[in-house]
């Protein structure tokens, strides 16, 4: 019965240890893996796929916006296709006419 106690103490103990070393272990990385971490970050090669996947998404929402125009003024991309530029040519007037108008430039006058 003793053995027992002091092999459980010695578990706990050494389970304890366990988990109060672990969180410090894991907050700290090594310095190698913070260096390399820090300058992969800003490489010019990532500045620019981001900005390159930045014009992408904003070429893709004006697209798709314009899409969404043309639709809600009546053009349809599947179906009856055998007017199909004169469709478009009428829903395009028809999304330019309902655009607000803007207003006049400051050099313009």
């Amino acid at each position: 019965m003793v053995q027992f106690r002091a092999v459980s103490a010695a578990l706990v103990v050494s389970l304890g240890l366990v988990l109060i070393e672990t969180p410090v272990a894991t907050a700290q990385p090594a310095s190698g893996e913070q260096a390399s971490s820090s300058m992969g970050a800003s490489t010019p090669k990532q500045i620019a796929k981001a900005q390159r996947k930045a014009a992408s998404k904003a070429r893709r929402e004006k697209k798709n916006a314009e899409l969404k125009a043309l639709e809600k003024n009546g053009y349809r991309e599947s179906g009856n296709q055998d007017n199909y530029p004169q469709n478009l040519m009428d829903a395009e007037r028809k999304a330019a006419a309902s655009k607000p108008a803007t207003p006049a430039s400051a050099s313009g006058q």
